[in-house]
């Protein structure tokens, strides 16, 4: 039997798990189906920040800033084990942009969003500071200013886990492959990326949250067309051993004007990116070539007195941007903002998203369901901005707090590995540990912090069904284990997909 929703998604990156969290909140029977594995796309190879985007005033996107530095405040409450306050370092150079024009855009920063939790804005004397030790001397003076981390790949599996949990069908590796108005209804066809099998569904709405394949989306699966398109943007970053002291990023300018982000990452590691490159290629073939890299080192190098070498990078990783196309031939002028294109042939409607940021994400799915407000007059109303995120519910968004709870609840967790499980999964942590009491209670151990009781956990409730999904995107385990390790992990998987066939 066919089944029949109100709403269907396509798309499992934060855009679609945040439209099907939200409509799934407010009462609307919804079904996301995501063609690979959540966040395998553009959400989990982004620079890991919630950001006003300090830059985009230079473009004049006073209401994107305004908006990103309310929800950079919003998500902070909602989500305090995966986002957290970060205070970044501007060095300042007599030949980037004027100091002036500097502590213009640091005092509307400050000041835009209707700052609360985050502390403001502050003058830095590099050469007596902690925070200039690490720099050049010829780098007098600076600035200092807050923004958010975040666990990108997480937010998204975290919005999957909550819409599911308002009773919205989840289904990764499952391809939509075709979908037509039949009937005043969509008729929809989903394919099994792993048995091949075929599933039709019904539905009174379609959302089309395909991030770089949008335009894909729109053409191919649903034979349509829209007057608006994407730009395509590769950004590329680069992980290497962190080299300063201290928990502060860094912010600096590269000689043509782009500004690159250096930020401390997984402990010990850093995380440097991005670059800003017009892409034509297939989204799912991107990666950073050698010339980014010497970019990204180089950018490093013009201002830190530890010179980086190509041996030094352990990793790189790259993402497409789908920014909608607002005609700029400047990739880093095009506008980060978020367009909606609601096609209402026939009557049954079709919302096309082109754009966003992850910062946004919660806002854009909010106006997403505004713009279906007359298809669906009944269902409830605004509700995320109070909501906690799964694992997010801790007294007063206290992470610190929680943290001291959790330690003392499971003494014989050694403290890191405690806080990394907090970090990673908030209150969700006591559904995976409770009624262990020694570290042979946790099970097989993968790698240094990588236990079977986790990985259960993953695989029964956040959909990861393969080493990958777990190393890469659920954590970020693969840069603390070996191939060897990480083979075991996968056979691990095979043999639980082997006694479940």
């Amino acid at each position: 039997m066919t089944q029949t929703v109100d709403l269907f998604v396509i798309g499992g990156g934060i855009n679609g798990a945040g439209i099907a969290r939200d409509a799934a909140g407010r009462g609307l029977s919804v079904i996301l189906a995501e063609k690979d594995d959540l966040a395998q796309g553009t959400s989990s190879r982004s620079g890991k920040l919630v950001h006003g985007g300090l830059r985009y005033l230079e473009y004049y996107e006073f209401r994107l800033v305004r908006e990103a530095l309310i929800e950079r405040e919003v998500l902070l409450n909602s989500a305090a084990h995966i986002i957290w306050p970060m205070r970044f370092v501007l060095p300042h150079s007599r030949d980037d942009r004027p100091a002036w024009l500097v502590r213009l855009g640091l005092f509307l920063y400050d000041h835009l969003g209707g700052r609360k939790k985050l502390p403001p804005t502050r003058v830095l004397n590099l050469g007596t500071a902690p925070e200039g030790r690490a720099l050049k001397d010829s780098y007098k003076k600076g600035f200092e200013y807050s923004d958010c981390w975040v666990d990108d790949a997480r937010l998204v599996v975290l919005n999957a886990v909550d819409a599911a949990e308002h009773g919205a069908k989840v289904l990764t590796r499952s391809a939509c492959t075709s979908a037509r108005r039949v009937d005043g209804m969509w008729q929809i066809e989903v394919q099994d990326g792993r048995t091949g099998e075929k599933r039709q569904f019904r539905a009174r709405a379609l959302v089309n949250a395909g991030g770089p394949w949008v335009n894909d989306i729109i053409g191919r699966v649903a034979g349509s067309n829209s007057r608006r398109a994407v730009r395509l943007v590769k950004g590329s970053h680069i992980i290497t051993p962190k080299f300063w002291e201290g928990s502060q990023a860094y912010l600096v300018q590269n000689h043509d004007k782009r500004v690159i982000f250096i930020n401390p990452y997984e402990g010990d590691k850093a995380l440097i990116g991005t670059t800003d490159i017009p892409y034509e290629g297939a989204p799912e073939r991107v990666e950073a070539d050698e010339d980014e890299i010497t970019y990204l080192l180089a950018a490093v190098n013009r201002y830190f007195k530890r010179a980086l070498t190509r041996e030094d990078v352990i990793e790189h990783f790259s993402g497409v941007r789908p920014l909608y196309d607002d005609g700029n031939g400047n990739p880093s002028a095009v506008t980060r903002d978020y367009v909606f294109d609601l096609d209402k042939t026939a009557q049954v409607p079709m919302l096309n998203v082109f754009g966003g940021k992850i910062t946004t994400f919660r806002k854009l799915s909010e106006h997403a369901m505004h713009n279906l407000r007359e298809i669906f007059p009944h269902m409830g109303g605004d509700w995320t901005a109070t909501a906690p995120l799964p694992g997010g519910d801790m007294a007063r968004a206290d992470f610190e707090g929680f943290l001291q709870e959790v330690s003392a609840a499971y003494p014989f967790l050694p403290f890191e590995l405690c806080h990394h499980w907090a970090r990673l999964y908030g209150t969700r942590m006591h559904r995976f540990l409770h009624g262990t009491n020694s570290l042979a209670d946790l099970g097989r151990k993968f790698g240094p912090r990588l236990y079977e009781v986790e990985v259960k956990y993953l695989r029964d409730h956040e959909w990861a069904l393969s080493a990958e999904d777990v190393l890469k995107r659920r954590t970020k385990e693969h840069l603390n284990m070996t191939d060897a390790q990480m083979t075991d992990l996968q056979a691990w998987f095979d043999d639980m997909l082997e006694k479940s066939a």
